[in-house]
Formats: C-alpha cells, sequence, structure tokens
C-alpha cells in the first residue's frame, strides 16, 4: 500500500490517537515497573514471582508485535486498532479486580496481548499522513506521547497507589477509552488486498514464541540465580537464542514473511536498531537503579522518589520544544546525537559524586534533567533518522517497527538484568571492605556502638540498647555498600555518555 500525497492537514482525532497510543505503552510500562513494591505487596507475590510475570508480558509483548502486520492486512487498522484497545482494557480489569499473584499474570499477559504493538500503531500511523510539513505534525504527537509517559509515569504511580493501588489500570483504561474513540473517528477501515498479504506459520510462530520465553526468562531470573546456578541460565539462553535464529533464518527465505527482514538490510536502519537497542538498555538499568540509589540507598520515601523522577524527566518536553524549533532550519541530526549523550554523561557524573548527605532537589533533581534530555534528543532523532530508508512502503515500515520494538524487549530486559548482576556484585565487594572494620577490635566502630547504645538507652531501649545498635549499624553497613554500588554504575553510565558522544561526532551514517 504506497502512501498517496495530499496537501490536507492531518484530523485533530488521528494526531490525537498517535499521542495517546504511544503515551500508553510507555505510561503502562513506568506506572507498573516503578510500583512493582506495592503491587506484588497486594497480590502476595515474591520478586521472583513478579520476574514471571514480567517475562510472560514481554514473551506475550513480542509474539503480538510480530503479528502486527498480519492482523493489519486481514483487520484493517481501525479494527485491529479498537480490538487491541478492547483487549488491553479486559486486561486492565483482570488486574484491578483480581486479589491474587495468578490473576495478575494473566491480567498482565492480556494487557500484552493487546497493549504490546501501541507504539508500533502510532509510529506507523504517523505515516498516514503524506510527506511534508504535516508529518512532522504527526512526529510530534508521536515524540510528545514518549515524553509524557516516560516522565509522567512515576510521578502517577507514586500518587495513585499513596490512595489506591488499583486505581494505576483505571488511568490505563481511561486513556484506552478515549484513544478507541480517536481511533474510531481517524482511521481507515478497509483492510490489505489477499494477494499482498503476509504468511504465517504457526511452528516458526511457536519457535518465536519458545525462544523469546526462554530468553526473557532467563535474563529476569538471572537477577537471583545468576551466582548459584550460572549453568541452567546459560542453557535457557542458548536454547532461547537456538529458537529464534531458526526463526530468523526461517524468514530470511520466505517468500512472504511474516516479517520480511530482507526489505530491512539498510546500513542506516541498521544503525538504528542498534542505537535503539542501546537505548531501551539504558532505559530499562536507569529505571531499575535510579529507585533503589534513592530509596534503598538515600533512605528517601516512596512517593517522593516518584515525585522527584517525574518534575526531573519534564526535561523531555523541554528539549523537545528545543528540538522542534531547531528541526526545520537545521535538520542535521548530528549534534542532537552527540548533546545527548553529552546529556547521559552528565546525569552519570552528577550521581557517581553523591555521598550520603546528598539532596534530592539539589543534588539527583539536575541528573535526572540530564537523563531526560538523553532520552529525548537520542530517541527521537534515532526514530526520524532510523527508517528514511524503509518508509515509502507501509508494509516494509511496519515490520521495521515491529523488528526494533521487538529487540526493545529484550533491550529493557538486559539493562534491568545487568544493572541488578552489577549492583549485587559491587555491593558484595564494597560490603567485604566496609565489614574489616565492623568489630569489636576497631576503635571507630566500639565509639560510633557506644554513642548510639547511649542514645537508644536514653530513650527507653534499656537492656537492649546495645543489639538494636548493631542492629541498625548493620542496616547502616548495607545502606552504605549499596550507594557505593550505585555510584559504580553510574561511573559505568558517565563513560558510556563520553564514549556514545565520541563515536556519534565522528560517524558518518547518520548526518
Amino acid at each position: 500500500m504506497l502512501l498517496q500525497p495530499s496537501p490536507k492537514t492531518p484530523p485533530l482525532a488521528l494526531r490525537v490517537t498517535i499521542f495517546l497510543l504511544t503515551t500508553l505503552e510507555f505510561l503502562q510500562a513506568g506506572m507498573i515497573g516503578f510500583a512493582a513494591g506495592p503491587i506484588m505487596g497486594e497480590i502476595g507475590a515474591s520478586p521472583e514471582e513478579y520476574s514471571l510475570a514480567t517475562a510472560v508480558y514481554a514473551c506475550v509483548a513480542i509474539a503480538t508485535i510480530s503479528k502486527q502486520r498480519w492482523l493489519v492486512e486481514r483487520l484493517g487498522w481501525r479494527a485491529f486498532v479498537l480490538a487491541s484497545l478492547g483487549t488491553f482494557i479486559v486486561g486492565c480489569l483482570i488486574c484491578a479486580s483480581g486479589q491474587s499473584y495468578p490473576a495478575f499474570v494473566l491480567g498482565r499477559a492480556v494487557m500484552g496481548l493487546g497493549g504490546a504493538a501501541f507504539m508500533t500503531s502510532g509510529r506507523v500511523i504517523v505515516n498516514h499522513i503524506p510527506p511534508g510539513p504535516h508529518r512532522f505534525t504527526g512526529i510530534k504527537y508521536f515524540a510528545t506521547g514518549l515524553a509524557s509517559g516516560i516522565a509522567f509515569a512515576p510521578g502517577l504511580a507514586a500518587l495513585v497507589v499513596a490512595h489506591d493501588g488499583r486505581g494505576i489500570f483505571g488511568i490505563l483504561i481511561a486513556l484506552a477509552v478515549l484513544a478507541g474513540f480517536s481511533s474510531a473517528l481517524s482511521l481507515p477501515a478497509q483492510p490489505v488486498a489477499r494477494d499482498l498479504r503476509s504468511q504465517s506459520h504457526p511452528i516458526l510462530f511457536m519457535a518465536l514464541t519458545s525462544g523469546s520465553f526462554l530468553l526473557l526468562y532467563a535474563l529476569q531470573r538471572s537477577q537471583y540465580d545468576f551466582f548459584s546456578d550460572a549453568t541452567m541460565l546459560m542453557a535457557g539462553i542458548a536454547c532461547g537464542a537456538l529458537a529464534l535464529f531458526y526463526f530468523m533464518r526461517a524468514v530470511w527465505r520466505h517468500e512472504r514473511p511474516l516479517i520480511g527482514i530482507r526489505a530491512l538490510t539498510h546500513p542506516r536502519y541498521l544503525a538504528g536498531l542498534g542505537l535503539f537497542t542501546l537505548c531501551y538498555v539504558l532505559l530499562g538499568a536507569n529505571n531499575y537503579v535510579l529507585p533503589v540509589l534513592m530509596q534503598r540507598s538515600m533512605g528517601f520515601a516512596w512517593h517522593s522518589v516518584g515525585k522527584i523522577q517525574t518534575i526531573g524527566m519534564l526535561s523531555a518536553f523541554a528539549a523537545w520544544l528545543v528540538m522542534a524549533r531547531v528541526l526545520p532550519k537545521s535538520p542535521s541530526p548530528r549534534k542532537f546525537f552527540v548533546a545527548g549523550f553529552l546529556a547521559l554523561a552528565g546525569f552519570g557524573w552528577q550521581l557517581a559524586r553523591l555521598d550520603g548527605a546528598a539532596s534530592l532537589w539539589s543534588d539527583v533533581l539536575p541528573a535526572l534533567a540530564c537523563n531526560g534530555i538523553f532520552l529525548i534528543f537520542v530517541m527521537a532523532t534515532t526514530a526520524m533518522q532510523t527508517f528514511r530508508d524503509v518508509q515509502q512502503h507501509e508494509s516494509v515500515l511496519s515490520h521495521a517497527q515491529q523488528l526494533k520494538n521487538m529487540l526493545g524487549q529484550f533491550g529493557t530486559a538486559s539493562g534491568v538484568a545487568a544493572s541488578t548482576l552489577m549492583l549485587q556484585w559491587r555491593a558484595t565487594e564494597h560490603y567485604n571492605l566496609l565489614n574489616v572494620r565492623f568489630s569489636p577490635g576497631d576503635p571507630i566502630y566500639q565509639q560510633t556502638l557506644g554513642t548510639l547504645t547511649q542514645a537508644l538507652a536514653s530513650h527507653g531501649a534499656g537492656a537492649h540498647a546495645e543489639p538494636m545498635a548493631v542492629a541498625q549499624l548493620a542496616q547502616l553497613l548495607g545502606q552504605q555498600s549499596m550507594l557505593l554500588a550505585c555510584l559504580d554504575y553510574f561511573g559505568v553510565i558517565l563513560v558510556v555518555g563520553v564514549l556514545g558522544a565520541a563515536v556519534m561526532l565522528y560517524q558518518r551514517l547518520m548526518r
């Protein structure tokens, strides 16, 4: 289906659809990820069990994304988006009404079945707008939705969970209903001609689904079992990768494949795919480490952390306003790439030099603002550059978006797993070093223990004052070890930002 040029301004309903679909994608992921602790408490799930729910959602998401174009060709855009939104709402209702862990897993699977393709749909729908200034308007709505979802997710989650933990799903349902109305008013209904439709084979689809689950589940479980059962995890990763390799090789050879990989071998697209995957890895890793830093290491309250993250990430809107003004006059992407990675370096530098007396407002907030600038400058610029050579035909663009978002699921899971393992490793190393001072023969330890014991005794602890003091010092030891591990992590982010800026300054593919 070739897109025909037209001078007409795109309808408001179409632009709202693009915005809402993209917002829903990032908002649901951010809110449920940030509220993982309270949700686990409500459904009685352990972190290991919760990781299974995350892996199930991601696996269903990859399977759904892979079938998106196949479904659009048979249902038409309007029916596909409305069915996706309806399924997503059903999943939200299951999560909101269920009181058990199995109900939550089922609800998340249904949410993934309906909502996994929201971002892919939003970006492909942008190309329903003819090339020219009006299409850039669609890009604006898409990028604003991305910034809105990322920025408001932590603050909304903290605000809603404080009153009603199920309110998260109420917000998502309300936005999905609005998206349904705008989709019904703006999207075309006709399916693709039968002889132009892609094909799907059940065995290949099973290979994709099983391989994705094995790989994602192994990545999730590595947070808990890497140091105790690494062999089994490596076996799971190997089996999953083998199944995915079989799927990729088969669709490469197919005449009308589920995902047309052969049409996507453009250097610009492949480079953009790698850059997108890096961004998703960093997004997943940073979203995991930031609450650990602010809550477990610095001791700030959960709702304060959510609020400060949202305020800091509002910088994403400022970054997008700058881009929207500069791009029409100076479209070269290099300056945004370099500035974005320098912002990432600033984010890492600011947090790598924290200490136990750091303030959320003066020390952490500027770093969060840098992170928001990085996400918009790099991700939005990558989105505009990656698909330039594959956007002339809707099916090719759709396949390109599908592959990118499937890799995004793996990238996010890899980022969470890698950051978790690094924190565990570095926290253990720092704990062992600090624990040398945690002995009766150390004068500083003895002095601190005596002071704390006296203070507790004066507040009525009595004979329990010394054991309580030892327990508090042990807790402080663990807290300081984790803080130092977080500082090590952000030192790595600083290096990644500097290297990324250097690479983007000298690269010649996207310019």
